[in-house]
């Protein structure tokens, strides 16, 4: 309502309705007192005259005079404002009665507990007969409440003047004072106006005092003399500036000009890339094939000597025929190893959720046969579920816990542990740790590497691959992959993996 008033308007109803608002709680204040005070007075006054009548009523009561008793009651005559009395023997029953016609409202009743009530529009009193011996009735006095609202009315009138010539004595006094504010404000906002309207920097607001707006005057007054300066130092520049807006325009055009270039070459590379993996994966192939079949040959060969020479062969040349049927053997798991290294760069992922507890246990299962005659003992607490390639997750996994089994096979009993170890970087990090041979830790950076083995052949098994299949998954999945451990002590081998935030 006053947003859009003028500042004096709105000084000027602030003190006028603040003054208002004060006045009226005062009075309100005062007719609330005065009411109490009323009210407390009405029932000293009507209690002693209660008293004074009961007592004046015993006889009356004692000796079954109803005549007495309405002479009694006759004396509430002088008091005009009792509306109505009845006088009631020791069982309820109506003895005497003031007026002798009913009066407004009807006659007062007789009530289980002796003391008063405010009713709407009248006062009931009810007081005991007798002595302290004995109780012989029930005074009730009523009495209306004319002289309370009387008196209301009265205040109600002077409150309503009050505040009529308060207002009146206010309204000026108010215009007087809003001046000492609205005069420095309004000069502010005029000085603003013409320095918006006009970009004239030098103008400056005049002070009106020493006070809170004085202070802002002389803020006001130094922030536009410090926008005057940065203005004059701003036109200095500008010429300038447009001198360097030329340049860098031709700058721009030359970047332009070999982003083009730029954007032609990766195109052209990126043909090249996608016709060289077209041709390493036709070589993988080739490889898969020319290496394979001198291999099947081999085997097959010795396969016949074994038997063609059957019981005629001593026991080292056996051996040696053992050693190349071995041999054969892990060249191929090599080249299947090889292979599947090389498409993990190429294989499409298919991102979802993971649940790795599921995961675990199913390789778990899967590793049975290797365990089979072991004392394994497995510590695998709830995981939080990832995102990632179930396939892929699985093979690293496979390859980790693998790893775990095969490097803890000379330990009883061999504790194996998958975990979760935290947090880095959003990311969580898993772990898996076993009791076993352990490697040492200025070799650890050899360890995800193709063909890097820390261990002798005729000690522990395997291609060398695994690790370096492990970190080029977890790479691709945009986590890491590190290792720690101590010779003979075990090894954790730690990965990272993005959270799933679904249920």
């Amino acid at each position: 309502m006053l947003r859009n008033q003028p500042i004096k308007r709105k000084l000027m109803t602030v003190i006028l309705l603040t003054s208002g608002v004060v006045l009226l709680l005062a009075c309100s204040t005062f007719l609330g007192v005065e009411v109490l005070t009323f009210r407390q007075t009405m029932v000293r006054n009507l209690s002693t005259l209660a008293q004074v009548i009961a007592a004046n009523s015993t006889a009356a009561l004692a000796f079954d005079n109803p005549a007495d008793a309405k002479e009694v009651l006759s004396a509430l005559t002088a008091e005009r404002h009792i509306v109505a009395a009845g006088l009631f023997d020791n069982s309820g029953k109506l003895f005497a009665r003031y007026p002798d016609t009913p009066p407004n409202g009807g006659w007062p009743e007789h009530r289980e507990r002796d003391g008063y009530q405010f009713e709407r529009a009248a006062f009931v009193l009810q007081e005991p007969v007798g002595n302290a011996t004995r109780r012989l009735g029930t005074l009730v006095l009523k009495s209306d409440l004319d002289a309370m609202y009387e008196r209301l009315s009265l205040y109600g009138a002077l409150v309503a003047v009050a505040i009529v010539v308060s207002s009146l004595v206010a309204f000026p006094l108010s215009s007087r004072l809003q001046r000492h504010i609205s005069v420095p404000v309004l000069a502010l906002a005029d000085t603003a106006k013409a320095v918006s309207k006009g970009k004239d920097y030098s103008v400056r607001a005049e002070k009106f005092g020493d006070d809170e707006l004085g202070r802002l005057t002389d803020a006001f007054n130094e922030m536009l003399a410090q926008i005057q300066g940065q203005d004059s130092a701003l036109r200095a520049r500008e010429d300038s500036l447009r001198h360097e807006v030329a340049e860098r325009l031709r700058a721009e055009e030359e970047v332009r000009a070999l982003n083009a270039s730029l954007e032609q070459r990766v195109q052209g590379r990126t043909v090249e890339l996608a016709e060289a993996n077209k041709e390493l994966e036709s070589f993988s192939y080739s490889i898969s094939h020319d290496l394979r079949a001198p291999l099947r040959h081999v085997q097959g060969y010795v396969d016949m000597l074994q038997r063609a020479t059957q019981g005629q062969l001593s026991e080292q040349a056996q051996r040696y025929l053992k050693t190349i049927t071995e041999a054969s053997v892990e060249m191929g798991q090599l080249i299947d190893d090889l292979l599947a290294f090389a498409r993990m760069g190429r294989t499409e992922m298919t991102e979802s959720r993971v649940p790795l507890d599921e995961v675990v246990q199913h390789t778990i299962r899967g590793l049975e046969m290797a365990t089979t005659g072991r004392n394994v003992v497995w510590q695998t607490p709830a995981l939080p579920p990832v995102v990632g390639d179930r396939s892929l997750l699985k093979q690293v996994l496979t390859n980790l816990i693998g790893n775990a089994v095969k490097y803890s096979r000379g330990r009883d009993p061999g504790r194996i542990e998958i975990g979760c170890a935290g947090e880095e970087d959003g990311r969580i990090i898993l772990f898996v740790r076993d009791n076993g041979a352990g490697f040492d830790m200025k070799y650890a950076h050899k360890l995800f590497g193709v063909f890097q083995r820390l261990h002798r052949a005729e000690e522990f098994e395997g291609t060398g691959i695994g690790l370096a299949t492990v970190r080029r998954i977890v790479a691709r999945h945009g986590g890491r992959v590190w290792a720690e451990g101590t010779v003979d002590q075990g090894a954790t081998f730690y990965f990272t993996l993005k959270p799933s935030l679904s249920a």
